[in-house]
């Protein structure tokens, strides 16, 4: 049975969605780079069962977390222009991630507006209350209303935050209609998370709409201070299987993969619509290669409940 597209599997609040996130280039890169890895990058999805691909967009969050960044903040290609040159292969939907307070509103409005059937979007705010923006997520979501109703939009949901679900009913309120959740490695933040948005939706009458969790590996100890940096809460007993283990990269898909399965079987007693995002975004082949036999075994735990 042909499965029906990333669309309408999110309109319907279906579950069993699968999607596969990775970050543009660095904008530094020389256009014959930036192409050989778009090359390499299809090559290597081609393969997967997937829904659709997330193009994220990155955003300076030194404002959020005064300590020092264990990764250098380097500036990215606009994902929606590396969509649009340099992924034309890409024969599936694609959700671009758009930081709206990067973008005058003019500027917002324009993509919006031209942004194709085959385009979903998910919103991101501002890093932190201070940071001065171009345009609010409150005043860009009132301009998706106005021009480009019918674009799928998504929001972000942080397990980490204990009013969370009332976030997620409030964006849902201004067109949310799908969420995709920071990295997951507290599963039990995470179940108190979809307990209380699940539980708020009845009381309120409302319909639950599809989270899709992100699943992240972590093949170093500086990509693990790089996970708390961003604030992703890491359980110190999953810290310490991953930093006393003799290969972290194995320890940490190993987790994963658990996660997924505590995740499908919690949503499952729940009643809830759920979806997984596997996310790759380092530039380590091992890490890489790695992250795409997570998503083919995610996908095959999900065709067993379709």
């Amino acid at each position: 049975m042909t499965r029906p597209p990333l669309r309408q599997l999110l309109a319907e609040a279906r579950s069993g969605v699968l999607v596969f996130s990775i970050t543009p280039p660095r904008r530094s890169a020389t256009e014959e780079r930036i192409k050989e890895i778009a090359e390499v990058t299809l090559d290597r999805l081609s393969a997967l069962d997937l829904d659709g691909l997330i193009l994220y967009d990155i955003d300076d969050e030194s404002d959020r977390n005064p300590d020092d960044r264990p990764f250098p903040y380097l500036p990215t290609l606009d994902a929606a222009r590396y969509y649009a040159d340099h992924l034309t292969g890409w024969r599936q939907p694609v959700i671009v991630y758009r930081c709206v307070g990067k973008y005058p509103e003019d500027e917002l409005r324009e993509w919006m507006t031209r942004a194709g059937p085959e385009v979903l979007s998910v919103f991101v705010g501002a890093s932190s209350g201070g940071k001065s923006v171009h345009t609010s997520l409150r005043r860009a979501h009132e301009l998706r209303a106005e021009f480009r109703p019918d674009l799928p939009l998504g929001a972000v949901a942080i397990g980490e935050r204990t009013d969370e679900h009332l976030r997620m009913l409030a964006k849902q309120d201004r067109g949310a209609s799908f969420f995709v959740s920071q990295v997951v490695y507290h599963v039990n933040e995470t179940k108190n998370l979809l307990s209380d948005y699940f539980y708020e939706c009845r009381a309120r009458g409302a319909e639950p709409r599809t989270v899709i969790f992100t699943l992240s590996l972590c093949g170093s100890l500086k990509t693990l201070e790089f996970v708390r940096w961003l604030g992703v809460d890491v359980p110190r007993w999953l810290e310490n299987s991953i930093r006393h283990s003799a290969d972290p990269l194995a320890e940490s898909y190993r987790q994963c993969v658990a996660i997924a399965r505590d995740l499908i079987d919690f949503c499952e007693h729940l009643g809830l619509p759920y979806g997984f995002n596997i996310e790759s975004v380092s530039i380590r082949k091992a890490e890489i290669e790695a992250s795409t036999d997570l998503a083919a075994e995610v996908a095959g735990m999900l065709r067993d409940r379709r």
